[in-house]
């Protein structure tokens, strides 16, 4: 297994994320695979309420009676995203409970979406709930969960509230959140990334993303965790489990992990940067709609719609980007963001694209 730092502890790289377990009404079976995780050397676990039909800390926590009589070290990241900090704290109370811990390692001011509900946050109460709570021994260290664009993850860690960041990162949509790690690792933050695999984008795409494996018999899943492994700004990545086999799997992954070079690094860079033009990169300089329409979230659907169909459309407006699609019923085709955009992609058709894929 490969080990990193986090806040001085040693932490596996490779993550149990647990909101895929795949029969989440079965505790033991589930917990089993938690179980199989921390054999096989994973040491970061983590969950949130509502995860696996809100059954992902109870399987957790059954885990952890065992976990706990091995005497190995462990580490749990659980969260919240309660703006009112009244409610957050109940939520707190609910999880320690469930988990069976009396501290929770990594509590997450999760799922901030825009600068607005960021704000919201702060004004509700949510932040000053987490940052009592670890005053009073409850959490260990206040961290963020965000899919916010690398610029706003900037501005939000240079509050200087967070001591590490969860964030949505792969070899896909790594220039979009190079600003966002980039600070990160300027504070001395821990850096946790999700969605290692592109959402699944990448393994099922090997015609388009093959380039990726340059190493001598890598799956694609290989090339992906390997990509980020060999950065060493990445402290966790978590892999979404559903069973044992998946676990195994991982992890087997890891153990063949070899760093990339940086001239293998600079080529894969430079493939996605060169023939992933007509994938939204999300440099983020369409940001000049004059309705506010978020016009770069759109447009990295649409690379999902482009590699996975009509039916990721919905869910990753609504569940990555906090929208709809009723959002572009604002747009009065101006085209100030066609005029923007660095790769000059017909937005205003791909708008189209995204509203027949939603509404068939």
């Amino acid at each position: 297994m490969e080990y990193r730092t986090y806040k001085g502890r040693k932490t596996a790289a490779l993550g149990f994320g647990g909101m895929r377990i795949e029969d989440p009404d079965n505790i033991a079976r589930s917990a089993e695979t938690v179980l199989r995780a921390f054999e096989l050397g994973i040491t970061y676990f983590d969950t949130a309420p509502g995860y696996c039909k809100d059954k992902s800390e109870i399987i957790m926590g059954e885990a952890i009676k065992e976990m706990k009589k091995s005497g190995n070290p462990f580490t749990i990241s659980t969260k919240s995203s309660r703006a009112d900090g009244g409610e957050l704290r109940e939520q707190l109370e609910t999880s320690l409970k469930r988990l069976n811990v009396d501290t929770i390692d990594y509590y997450n001011c999760w799922y901030v979406l825009t600068k607005k509900d960021w704000e919201n946050r702060k004004k509700k109460g949510a932040v000053q709930a987490i940052l009592k709570a670890k005053e009073e021994g409850l959490i260990r260290h206040a961290v963020f969960s965000t899919h916010l664009p690398g610029p706003h993850i900037r501005d939000v860690i240079e509050e200087g509230i967070f001591e590490g960041v969860t964030l949505g990162y792969s070899v896909i949509n790594f220039p979009f959140r190079q600003e966002g790690i980039e600070a990160a690792v300027k504070r001395d933050m821990g850096v946790v990334v999700m969605n290692p695999l592109g959402g699944g984008v990448i393994p099922q795409n090997e015609d388009q993303f093959g380039f990726l494996k340059v190493g001598e018999n890598q799956t694609m899943v290989d090339a992906a965790l390997h990509f980020l492994l060999s950065d060493p700004r990445i402290t966790v990545s978590l892999v979404g489990f559903r069973n044992i086999a998946d676990v195994e799997s991982a992890v087997a992954s890891v153990e063949k992990f070899k760093p990339y070079g940086e001239d293998q690094i600079a080529y894969i860079r430079k493939r996605v940067e060169s023939e992933f033009n007509q994938l939204c990169t999300s440099c983020m300089y369409c940001n000049v709609c004059p309705e506010g329409i978020p016009v770069w979230s759109f447009m990295e659907t649409w690379n999902h719609l482009k590699l996975k169909g009509a039916e990721a459309v919905g869910d990753r407006l609504k569940w990555h980007w906090g929208t709809d699609i009723a959002e572009l019923d604002k747009c009065t085709r101006c085209l100030k963001c066609e005029r923007a955009c660095t790769q000059k992609l017909p937005i205003m058709e791909r708008f189209e694209d995204l509203k027949k894929a939603v509404k068939g």
